[in-house]
C-alpha cells in the first residue's frame, strides 16, 4: 500500500540512509519515527558496517522515481530538520538524498514477527520496497534498522 501526501511526491515519514541507501520509517504521530532516526544517527560505525546512519528528513520525504528505483530527498523547507522531542526542532548535518532500500512500519512489539516467513513490501511510485515491522522503542531497534538497511538490497 502506498502512504503518499495529496502532493504525489511527498510520503509521511522519517528517512535515515547509510550509504546510498535509505530507509523511510512510517508510523502514527508521535510512534516514535524521529526518536528512533536520532538513535541510528547515534550508532558508532559496527565492525562490519563502516558507515553511520544519516538524517535524510524528518517528517516529510520527496520521491522521485530515477533508473529503476526511488531516489529520496528532504523537502527544502525542512532539510536538515529534525524534530527532538523535549528540545525542540534541530539542525543536523544530512544527507541530500539516497535511494530508497527499505520501508520500516513501527508497531507495538507483540506485532513483530520473531522470524518473518513471508518477505513484506511496501509500494511507492509503482516500486515495490522490502518492508520490516519494528517496535521502535526496543533497545535494539535502533540496531536493527541498521542491520535491515545494510541487508537491504541496493536499489
Amino acid at each position: 500500500m502506498s502512504l503518499l501526501s495529496n502532493a504525489a511526491d511527498l510520503a509521511h515519514g522519517t528517512a535515515v540512509a547509510l550509504g546510498a541507501k535509505a530507509a523511510l520509517i512510517r508510523g502514527a504521530s508521535g510512534a516514535g519515527k524521529s526518536d528512533l532516526a536520532l538513535r541510528c544517527i547515534a550508532l558508532p560505525p559496527l565492525a562490519h558496517i563502516p558507515l553511520r546512519a544519516e538524517l535524510v528528513s524528518d517528517d516529510q520525504v520527496r520521491l522521485a522515481a530515477k533508473e529503476g528505483g526511488i531516489e529520496i530527498a528532504p523537502p527544502a523547507t525542512i532539510a536538515g530538520k529534525i524534530e527532538v522531542r523535549g528540545l525542540g526542532i534541530l539542525t543536523l548535518p544530512f544527507r541530500a538524498s539516497a535511494r530508497l532500500a527499505l520501508v520500516v512500519d513501527l508497531v507495538s512489539p507483540d506485532e513483530v514477527p520473531r522470524y518473518p516467513l513471508e518477505p513484506a513490501s511496501a509500494t511507492y511510485l509503482g516500486i515495490n520496497i522490502p518492508l520490516v515491522r519494528l517496535a521502535p522503542f526496543e533497545p535494539s531497534a535502533a540496531l536493527k534498522l541498521v542491520l535491515a538497511l545494510d541487508a537491504a538490497p541496493a536499489r
